[in-house]
């Protein structure tokens, strides 16, 4: 799920468990290319880091990718921007019906 800096999302793709994370946001955004022309930076977590994710998103958006990584592996702390999606995603938890078979 892609979402902005307030949690609204933008692009959603729902995928097999074989897809990987990056694969997945690679099919959201050119899925959804024509609706993101906005963009200008994305913002991931370290399991999107790599050359070839960052040409990519370059490469249909025209934009930059910017990795947020956590600084003490063992500790807390709230990331800048990087809690947007956990929020996104709460307030689709907290909706039963959209989880619940």
């Amino acid at each position: 799920m892609a979402v902005d800096t307030l949690g609204l999302p933008h692009a959603i793709y729902v995928s097999t468990a074989n897809v990987t994370d990056r694969t997945g946001a690679l099919e959201a955004f050119s899925t959804k290319a024509a609706s993101l022309t906005m963009l200008s930076n994305v913002i991931a977590d370290s399991g999107y880091t790599g050359e070839d994710l960052a040409d990519k998103v370059k490469e249909l958006l025209n934009s930059s990718v910017t990795i947020v990584k956590r600084s003490e592996q063992h500790k807390f702390v709230v990331l800048p921007k990087r809690w947007s999606v956990e929020r996104a995603f709460a307030w689709l938890e907290k909706c039963r019906r959209l989880w619940k078979k």
